[in-house]
Protein backbone atom coordinates (compact mmCIF):
# COMPACT_ATOMS: atom_id res chain seq x y z
CA UNK A 1 0.00 0.00 0.00
CA UNK A 2 1.56 3.41 -1.29
CA UNK A 3 2.26 5.93 2.25
CA UNK A 4 -0.93 7.15 2.93
CA UNK A 5 0.81 10.76 3.40
CA UNK A 6 1.53 11.23 -0.02
CA UNK A 7 -2.26 11.01 -1.28
CA UNK A 8 -2.60 13.70 1.09
CA UNK A 9 0.07 15.43 -0.18
CA UNK A 10 -0.97 15.64 -3.39
CA UNK A 11 -4.75 16.59 -2.31
CA UNK A 12 -3.53 19.69 -0.73
CA UNK A 13 -0.91 20.19 -3.31
CA UNK A 14 -4.16 19.89 -5.49
CA UNK A 15 -6.90 22.27 -4.01
CA UNK A 16 -3.89 24.46 -2.30
CA UNK A 17 -6.64 24.77 1.26
CA UNK A 18 -6.07 22.23 3.62
CA UNK A 19 -9.92 22.40 4.98
CA UNK A 20 -10.95 21.31 1.60
CA UNK A 21 -8.26 18.69 1.44
CA UNK A 22 -9.46 17.26 5.08
CA UNK A 23 -13.11 16.98 3.51
CA UNK A 24 -11.98 14.76 0.35
CA UNK A 25 -9.98 12.56 2.56
CA UNK A 26 -12.46 12.06 5.29
CA UNK A 27 -9.86 12.77 7.67
CA UNK A 28 -9.96 15.89 10.19
CA UNK A 29 -7.35 19.34 9.17
CA UNK A 30 -5.36 18.14 12.18
CA UNK A 31 -4.66 15.17 10.78
CA UNK A 32 -4.01 16.81 7.61
CA UNK A 33 -1.65 18.93 8.55
CA UNK A 34 -0.24 15.93 10.77
CA UNK A 35 1.02 14.15 7.75
CA UNK A 36 2.07 17.14 5.92
CA UNK A 37 4.16 18.25 8.81
CA UNK A 38 5.63 14.54 8.88
CA UNK A 39 6.74 14.60 5.78
CA UNK A 40 8.25 18.25 5.39
CA UNK A 41 10.16 16.69 8.43
CA UNK A 42 11.35 13.59 6.71
CA UNK A 43 12.90 15.94 3.64
CA UNK A 44 14.01 18.47 5.98
CA UNK A 45 11.89 21.38 4.01
CA UNK A 46 8.51 22.79 3.58
CA UNK A 47 6.25 22.24 0.53
CA UNK A 48 3.45 24.47 1.52
CA UNK A 49 3.45 29.19 2.60
CA UNK A 50 0.53 30.70 3.93
CA UNK A 51 -1.37 33.05 1.13
CA UNK A 52 -4.41 33.87 2.94
CA UNK A 53 -7.66 33.08 3.02
CA UNK A 54 -7.04 29.44 4.69
CA UNK A 55 -4.85 28.91 1.36
CA UNK A 56 -1.59 27.88 0.32
CA UNK A 57 1.02 27.79 -2.19
CA UNK A 58 3.33 25.74 -2.72
CA UNK A 59 6.81 26.22 -2.50
CA UNK A 60 9.84 25.28 -4.82
CA UNK A 61 10.33 22.19 -2.67
CA UNK A 62 6.87 21.05 -2.94
CA UNK A 63 6.37 22.01 -6.38
CA UNK A 64 9.23 19.28 -7.07
CA UNK A 65 7.83 17.08 -4.84
CA UNK A 66 4.00 17.58 -6.35
CA UNK A 67 6.33 16.10 -9.53
CA UNK A 68 7.43 13.22 -8.37
CA UNK A 69 4.39 12.28 -6.23
CA UNK A 70 1.88 12.03 -8.98
CA UNK A 71 4.43 9.51 -11.15
CA UNK A 72 4.54 7.52 -7.44
CA UNK A 73 0.23 7.70 -7.43
CA UNK A 74 0.71 7.14 -11.39
CA UNK A 75 2.96 3.82 -10.66
CA UNK A 76 0.66 2.77 -7.93
CA UNK A 77 -2.42 3.22 -9.80
CA UNK A 78 -1.21 1.32 -12.45
CA UNK A 79 0.42 -2.31 -10.16
CA UNK A 80 -2.93 -2.18 -8.77
CA UNK A 81 -4.89 -2.37 -11.99
CA UNK A 82 -2.80 -4.98 -13.34
CA UNK A 83 -2.79 -6.71 -10.21
CA UNK A 84 -6.31 -6.88 -10.35
CA UNK A 85 -6.77 -8.06 -13.52
CA UNK A 86 -5.09 -11.37 -12.95
CA UNK A 87 -7.85 -12.33 -10.70
CA UNK A 88 -10.35 -12.79 -13.51
CA UNK A 89 -10.40 -13.42 -17.15
CA UNK A 90 -12.45 -10.59 -19.17
CA UNK A 91 -14.35 -10.91 -22.78
CA UNK A 92 -16.87 -9.80 -24.35
CA UNK A 93 -18.22 -7.10 -26.30
CA UNK A 94 -17.73 -3.04 -25.27
CA UNK A 95 -19.73 -0.81 -26.81
CA UNK A 96 -18.14 2.65 -26.99
CA UNK A 97 -19.23 5.82 -28.32
CA UNK A 98 -17.14 8.49 -29.79
CA UNK A 99 -17.71 12.35 -30.99
CA UNK A 100 -16.17 12.72 -34.50
CA UNK A 101 -12.95 14.71 -32.75
CA UNK A 102 -12.30 11.82 -30.54
CA UNK A 103 -12.57 9.23 -32.84
CA UNK A 104 -10.81 10.62 -35.32
CA UNK A 105 -7.75 11.74 -33.63
CA UNK A 106 -7.84 11.02 -30.07
CA UNK A 107 -8.74 7.45 -29.82
CA UNK A 108 -7.56 5.27 -32.53
CA UNK A 109 -3.88 4.82 -30.41
CA UNK A 110 -5.49 3.87 -27.40
CA UNK A 111 -7.77 1.49 -28.98
CA UNK A 112 -4.86 -0.50 -30.48
CA UNK A 113 -2.99 -0.54 -27.39
CA UNK A 114 -5.96 -1.65 -25.25
CA UNK A 115 -5.75 -4.32 -27.84
CA UNK A 116 -2.85 -5.72 -27.40
CA UNK A 117 -3.65 -5.84 -23.79
CA UNK A 118 -6.99 -7.17 -23.79
CA UNK A 119 -7.71 -8.82 -27.02
CA UNK A 120 -10.59 -11.02 -25.41
CA UNK A 121 -12.42 -7.89 -24.89
CA UNK A 122 -14.19 -6.82 -28.75
CA UNK A 123 -14.85 -3.12 -29.14
CA UNK A 124 -17.50 -1.69 -31.21
CA UNK A 125 -17.18 2.50 -31.74
CA UNK A 126 -19.60 3.88 -32.84
CA UNK A 127 -19.22 7.95 -34.23
CA UNK A 128 -21.27 10.79 -33.94
CA UNK A 129 -21.52 14.66 -33.04
CA UNK A 130 -21.97 14.98 -29.31
CA UNK A 131 -25.39 14.92 -29.22
CA UNK A 132 -25.72 11.74 -30.74
CA UNK A 133 -23.33 10.41 -28.81
CA UNK A 134 -25.20 11.25 -25.59
CA UNK A 135 -28.38 9.86 -26.87
CA UNK A 136 -27.25 6.73 -27.80
CA UNK A 137 -26.02 6.37 -24.48
CA UNK A 138 -29.37 7.11 -23.11
CA UNK A 139 -31.20 5.21 -25.24
CA UNK A 140 -28.65 2.41 -23.91
CA UNK A 141 -26.80 1.93 -27.23
CA UNK A 142 -23.65 2.20 -26.41
CA UNK A 143 -22.15 1.30 -22.97
CA UNK A 144 -19.97 4.59 -22.53
CA UNK A 145 -18.61 7.54 -24.78
CA UNK A 146 -16.04 10.18 -24.70
CA UNK A 147 -17.25 13.51 -25.57
CA UNK A 148 -16.30 17.47 -26.19
CA UNK A 149 -18.64 20.21 -25.39
CA UNK A 150 -20.53 21.45 -22.53
CA UNK A 151 -21.90 19.12 -20.28
CA UNK A 152 -25.43 19.44 -19.69
CA UNK A 153 -27.99 15.98 -18.89
CA UNK A 154 -28.30 15.35 -15.73
CA UNK A 155 -28.63 11.66 -16.30
CA UNK A 156 -25.34 11.66 -17.77
CA UNK A 157 -22.46 11.34 -15.25
CA UNK A 158 -19.14 13.44 -16.96
CA UNK A 159 -15.66 13.09 -15.92
CA UNK A 160 -12.93 15.37 -17.27
CA UNK A 161 -10.61 13.44 -19.07
CA UNK A 162 -7.91 15.67 -21.65
CA UNK A 163 -7.88 19.56 -22.10
CA UNK A 164 -8.14 20.96 -25.33
CA UNK A 165 -8.11 24.36 -27.19
CA UNK A 166 -10.74 25.82 -29.90
CA UNK A 167 -8.16 27.85 -32.19
CA UNK A 168 -8.98 29.61 -35.55
CA UNK A 169 -7.44 28.08 -38.64
CA UNK A 170 -7.57 29.10 -42.19
CA UNK A 171 -5.63 28.16 -45.09
CA UNK A 172 -1.41 29.43 -44.83
CA UNK A 173 -1.89 31.03 -48.16
CA UNK A 174 -4.88 32.86 -47.32
CA UNK A 175 -4.67 36.93 -47.40
CA UNK A 176 -8.25 38.22 -46.34
CA UNK A 177 -6.43 38.30 -42.73
CA UNK A 178 -2.39 40.41 -43.98
CA UNK A 179 -2.28 39.87 -39.91
CA UNK A 180 -1.71 36.67 -37.37
CA UNK A 181 -3.85 38.61 -34.52
CA UNK A 182 -7.32 39.93 -34.59
CA UNK A 183 -10.16 41.72 -32.29
CA UNK A 184 -12.93 39.07 -31.60
CA UNK A 185 -15.45 41.91 -33.42
CA UNK A 186 -13.45 41.55 -36.68
CA UNK A 187 -15.23 37.86 -36.95
CA UNK A 188 -17.76 39.01 -38.15
CA UNK A 189 -16.63 40.39 -41.49
CA UNK A 190 -15.14 36.52 -42.21
CA UNK A 191 -16.80 34.04 -44.35
CA UNK A 192 -16.52 30.83 -41.96
CA UNK A 193 -16.82 27.10 -42.24
CA UNK A 194 -18.99 25.91 -39.03
CA UNK A 195 -19.59 22.57 -37.71
CA UNK A 196 -23.39 20.98 -38.08
CA UNK A 197 -25.94 21.50 -35.32
CA UNK A 198 -25.42 18.73 -32.60
CA UNK A 199 -21.86 19.24 -32.81
CA UNK A 200 -20.00 19.63 -29.44
CA UNK A 201 -17.31 22.16 -31.23
CA UNK A 202 -20.29 24.17 -32.47
CA UNK A 203 -21.71 24.01 -29.02
CA UNK A 204 -18.49 25.55 -27.11
CA UNK A 205 -18.23 27.96 -29.51
CA UNK A 206 -21.59 29.56 -29.27
CA UNK A 207 -21.16 29.84 -25.65
CA UNK A 208 -17.18 31.24 -26.09
CA UNK A 209 -18.90 34.40 -28.00
CA UNK A 210 -21.65 34.88 -26.19
CA UNK A 211 -20.00 37.11 -23.39
CA UNK A 212 -18.58 38.98 -26.45
CA UNK A 213 -22.34 39.71 -28.03
CA UNK A 214 -21.42 37.44 -30.80
CA UNK A 215 -24.32 35.08 -32.12
CA UNK A 216 -23.39 32.02 -34.72
CA UNK A 217 -26.09 34.03 -36.62
CA UNK A 218 -23.81 36.51 -36.95
CA UNK A 219 -21.30 35.55 -38.71
CA UNK A 220 -20.83 35.04 -42.69
CA UNK A 221 -21.52 31.65 -42.89
CA UNK A 222 -20.21 29.90 -46.38
CA UNK A 223 -21.22 26.29 -45.17
CA UNK A 224 -21.83 23.74 -42.49
CA UNK A 225 -20.05 20.12 -42.73
CA UNK A 226 -20.14 17.43 -40.68
CA UNK A 227 -16.65 17.21 -39.76
CA UNK A 228 -13.31 18.08 -39.01
CA UNK A 229 -11.74 16.38 -41.95
CA UNK A 230 -14.36 17.74 -44.23
CA UNK A 231 -13.95 20.76 -43.18
CA UNK A 232 -9.53 21.20 -43.50
CA UNK A 233 -10.14 19.92 -47.07
CA UNK A 234 -12.37 22.88 -47.95
CA UNK A 235 -10.41 24.78 -45.82
CA UNK A 236 -7.40 23.88 -47.92
CA UNK A 237 -9.33 24.85 -50.99
CA UNK A 238 -11.13 28.21 -49.97
CA UNK A 239 -10.51 31.42 -48.04
CA UNK A 240 -13.12 30.41 -45.26
CA UNK A 241 -12.03 30.08 -42.29
CA UNK A 242 -13.07 27.83 -39.10
CA UNK A 243 -12.55 26.84 -35.55
CA UNK A 244 -11.29 23.72 -34.68
CA UNK A 245 -9.89 21.36 -32.09
CA UNK A 246 -6.21 21.79 -31.64
CA UNK A 247 -6.40 18.37 -31.94
CA UNK A 248 -7.68 17.90 -35.43
CA UNK A 249 -4.62 19.99 -36.84
CA UNK A 250 -1.31 19.44 -36.06
CA UNK A 251 -0.40 17.39 -39.11
CA UNK A 252 -1.91 20.54 -41.18
CA UNK A 253 0.62 22.92 -39.16
CA UNK A 254 3.58 20.43 -39.79
CA UNK A 255 3.08 20.23 -43.06
CA UNK A 256 2.75 24.31 -43.13
CA UNK A 257 -1.10 23.69 -44.81
CA UNK A 258 -2.84 25.91 -42.36
CA UNK A 259 -2.50 28.72 -40.04
CA UNK A 260 -3.53 29.51 -36.61
CA UNK A 261 -5.01 33.12 -35.90
CA UNK A 262 -4.78 34.23 -32.46
CA UNK A 263 -7.92 36.10 -31.25
CA UNK A 264 -7.55 38.76 -28.38
CA UNK A 265 -9.35 38.44 -25.49
CA UNK A 266 -10.92 34.80 -26.73
CA UNK A 267 -9.53 31.78 -25.76
CA UNK A 268 -11.59 29.02 -25.94
CA UNK A 269 -10.84 25.51 -24.30
CA UNK A 270 -13.01 23.01 -23.09
CA UNK A 271 -12.36 19.20 -21.63
CA UNK A 272 -12.93 16.20 -23.35
CA UNK A 273 -15.12 14.17 -21.17
CA UNK A 274 -15.42 10.51 -20.00
CA UNK A 275 -19.94 9.88 -19.84
CA UNK A 276 -21.35 6.86 -18.35
CA UNK A 277 -24.92 7.15 -17.25
CA UNK A 278 -25.26 6.99 -13.24
CA UNK A 279 -25.23 4.08 -11.34
CA UNK A 280 -22.73 0.98 -11.41
CA UNK A 281 -20.66 0.52 -14.67
CA UNK A 282 -20.23 -2.82 -16.43
CA UNK A 283 -16.41 -4.63 -15.44
CA UNK A 284 -15.55 -3.92 -19.12
CA UNK A 285 -16.60 0.00 -19.29
CA UNK A 286 -14.58 0.24 -15.68
CA UNK A 287 -11.70 -1.57 -17.30
CA UNK A 288 -11.23 0.65 -20.29
CA UNK A 289 -12.16 3.82 -18.27
CA UNK A 290 -9.18 2.91 -15.98
CA UNK A 291 -7.30 1.94 -19.07
CA UNK A 292 -8.04 5.43 -20.59
CA UNK A 293 -7.22 7.69 -17.69
CA UNK A 294 -3.93 5.97 -17.29
CA UNK A 295 -2.46 6.04 -20.77
CA UNK A 296 0.40 7.66 -21.66
CA UNK A 297 -1.13 9.99 -24.40
CA UNK A 298 -3.44 12.19 -21.70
Amino acid sequence: MIDFRLKVFYTVAKRLNFTKASEELFISQPAVTKHIQELEGTYKTTFFERSGNKKVILTASGEIFLRYTEKLLAIYNELEFDLNLLQKQHAGVLRIGGSNTVSQYIMPPILAEFHKKFSDIRINLVTGNTEQIEDALLNKEIDMGIVEGINRNPQIKYQELLPDEIVLVCNIHNRLVPKDTLKVEELINLPFLLREPGSGSLDVLAHALKPHNIKLSDLKVEMQLGGSESIKSYLLHSHCFAFLSVQSILDELNRNQLKIIDIKDLVIERPFYLIQLHGQASPLTEIFMRFVKNHKSL
